[in-house]
């Protein structure tokens, strides 16, 4: 099945709702017209429908190979990287003083949902690299910069994030991997990491793998860790490349989904040391990663929203053609396709809803992105930076747990045949399951969000948040449309309801954080969802507004919208409330903390 890019969607809620004409009238971000804006996104479509979709399957199929530490992508992919390359899509967001064409990260973001959608294994390669130059950005030296930006912009080279290793997952404090100083200040590094996505292959001329590690003398835990440069081939000083770093490909891990994505596990140092740069200072490489990690983990909540928009897309496809038992209302005699069975409706609706919900809450998160780095008042850049911060464990988590549930649906919208691996239908199941789980699972999301996105500041920025809720609640009980659309009057109540919910777990979390802290973080997951389900909701009801009264101008997509957004308020907010019950009724020693190690 092919997939088409719903570029009428994006478009929509690129101008509607995340506010494109004003990101457009930022310093660097003036060539971003919606004329450009539609012109790359109609020729992003073309070449993820027409070049990456074909191959999604046939690499699922035939995934990349290690021979004696060589990696071979999956046949088709190197061709299809070169035009990625040529095609300048790598810079789509970066600066222009290294070859970049610097568009706001709104315009990337359906970009990048739209590479993801068509093939999930081939764009994590470039979403990690992005993550690269982010950190090279922030903490990178001039030399630096010049020597590696260029490169990695053009999408010539690629770039690698090396956290886990085996013995320390998650717990970044367990790391071992060493780095030696030299008298040339270069340093020497040894230790192996695992779960490097796309850690070696053979698409590019050269993989710049960003590594932490620590310095000999560092301190205990996750104060001593540094970060650096280890580029796969060395790097002379006019660019040109030099000689084979001590870094090498052991073994590809056999994964559940994402097969054709290469996961390595890499050996630093094997004969006498991997040659490597500093970041920015010692003991600080932390801090460093931390900018790549949030760049990947956007990245991979858009990921989410893709992987759902290509399962709808194919559940729909089905439920149009397989014709299959009458229906329950009598209106045919015969049997008819399952997309007229109330069921089959629920189950597409409620994919098309969630997909489009988070689509909305990233593609907001991303113009904030954009307003905190360009917007000339330095007090509108961090309250941007502040609410972009606050975004990114949802659109993260929130995304990427939906993720698994919409291709769930899609599985079930198939019956028997979504269970055969000849349908495709599994393959976004089996991908979709590692969203969760890297670049922090779920629950390291939840903690951030609780600990340090709204208990830190007592709870001052998600009220913030909620009280724009507020006003788009006063927008719809005003709407002329709200005594005549039965769509406004649920999305108002439901939404309201919602947001009050949110509202009482942010209370309860800010009362116990230190008197019941266990109670606090063992809801942490569930207020994740509950902020996910509501602001995504908030999103569905801007949408609902601005798409009322205009069915006349393309009454298929404004009429599908109001209903989409009537099906997430009757369907999706409704979830809040039983969210909130299970967060503000925990308490240790009671249900699941009660339960000793032994008793589980």
């Amino acid at each position: 099945m092919s997939y088409t890019p719903p570029t009428t969607d994006m478009t929509f809620v690129m101008t509607e709702l995340a506010g494109l004409d004003t990101v457009s009238t930022l310093p660097g971000f003036t060539d971003a017209t919606r004329a450009t804006v539609q012109a790359v996104l109609d020729e992003g479509a073309r070449f993820c429908s027409e070049v990456l979709a074909p191959l999604n399957l046939p690499g699922d199929r035939n995934p990349a190979t290690c021979e004696n530490g060589k990696v071979t992508a999956s046949p088709g992919f190197k061709e299809a990287f070169a035009q990625f390359v040529e095609g300048g899509w790598q810079g789509l967001m970066h600066p222009a003083e290294y070859g970049g064409q610097g568009l706001p990260k709104l315009l990337a973001s359906p970009c990048l949902e739209m590479l993801t959608a068509a093939n999930l294994s081939f764009a994590t390669c470039p979403s990690l690299t992005d993550g690269a130059i982010e950190a090279l950005l922030l903490a990178g030296t001039r030399a630096q910069k010049q020597r590696y930006l260029p490169k990695l912009i053009s999408g010539q080279w690629t770039g690698t994030m090396n956290l886990t290793e085996p013995q320390a997952g998650s717990d970044l404090a367990m790391l071992r991997a060493r780095a030696v100083p030299q008298q040339d200040g270069t340093y020497r590094l040894f230790g192996t990491k695992i779960f490097i996505t796309w850690g070696e292959h053979d698409m590019a001329e050269n993989i710049v793998h960003l590594v932490l590690a620590r310095t000999p003398d560092a301190p205990p835990g996750v104060k001593g860790i540094s970060l650096f440069i280890v580029p796969k081939f060395l790097v002379d000083e006019d660019g040109s490349l030099g000689a084979r770093n001590d870094v090498h490909c052991v073994s590809l891990e056999h994964k559940l989904g994402l097969k054709a994505s290469p996961t390595a596990v890499l050996q630093f140092g094997e004969h006498g040391g991997a040659t490597g740069h500093l970041i920015g200072e010692e003991n600080r490489g932390l801090e460093y990663m931390f900018v790549m990690m949030n760049a990947a983990r956007f990245a991979v909540g858009l990921q989410g929203i893709g992987l759902a928009e290509r399962a709808y897309q194919k559940a729909v496809a089905y439920a149009k053609e397989r014709v299959q038992s009458r229906p329950v209302d009598g209106s045919s005699d015969g049997p008819v396709p399952i997309v007229q069975h109330p069921d089959v409706k629920r189950m597409l609706s409620t994919m098309r809803a969630l997909t489009q919900g988070a689509r909305a809450l990233a593609y907001v998160a991303a113009s904030h992105s954009d307003l905190a780095h360009a917007h000339p008042d330095a007090a509108e850049r961090a309250s941007h930076r502040a609410i972009y911060d606050y975004l990114v464990p949802i659109v993260k988590g929130w995304s990427t747990e939906l993720a698994v549930e919409v291709a769930s649906l899609g599985v079930q919208v198939h019956g028997g045949t979504g269970f055969i691996e000849e349908t495709g239908a599994a393959q976004y199941y089996r991908d979709a399951r590692i969203l969760p789980i890297y670049e922090g699972t779920t629950a390291i999301q939840a903690n951030d969000l609780v600990g340090r996105k709204t208990v830190r500041d007592g709870g001052k920025l998600v009220r913030h948040i909620m009280a724009r809720i507020d006003a788009t609640l006063a927008e719809l009980h005003a709407h002329r449309a709200f005594g005549s659309n039965p769509a406004f009057a649920a999305m108002c109540h439901q939404l309201d309801a919602g947001r009050m919910s949110m509202a009482r777990a942010v209370d309860f979390m800010l009362a116990n954080v230190k008197a019941d802290t266990n109670a606090v973080f063992g809801g942490a997951v569930a207020y994740l969802k509950l902020s996910g389900i509501v602001l995504c909701g908030w999103q569905m009801a801007r949408a609902l507004i601005a798409a009322s009264g205009r069915e006349a101008s393309n009454p298929v997509f404004y009429g599908a919208k109001m209903a989409t957004a009537h099906h997430y308020a009757t369907h999706i907010l409704p979830q809040a409330t039983a969210l909130e019950i299970a967060i503000v009724s925990a308490r240790s020693g009671e249900g699941m903390l009660a339960l000793s190690g032994e008793q589980f």
